[in-house]
């Protein structure tokens, strides 16, 4: 038995696999999982930096109440 995980092996995997898909869809997971590591580095980043600067951490109900006045609105035109 030969190693699984030769070059041979990987190529075809990958040609597979691009088959199946296609690249446009390909793509676009690329795309989609690149903007999720960056956005998660973002919040990552911004979670530390609120936490240095001695800001307290809110419940996520108060965050929530306090961000968002346009849904209360949306709400009150349609009452």
């Amino acid at each position: 038995m030969g190693d699984l995980f030769t070059i041979q092996h990987l190529l075809l995997i990958l040609l597979i696999v691009v088959l199946v898909f296609g690249t446009k869809k390909l793509r676009n997971i690329g795309a989609d999982l690149g903007g999720a590591v960056k956005s998660f580095k973002e919040g990552m980043a911004g979670s530390t930096a609120g936490e240095t600067k001695g800001e307290e951490k809110k419940p996520l109900e108060e965050k929530t109440a306090t961000a968002s006045p346009e849904v209360k609105t949306q709400e009150k035109t349609h009452s």
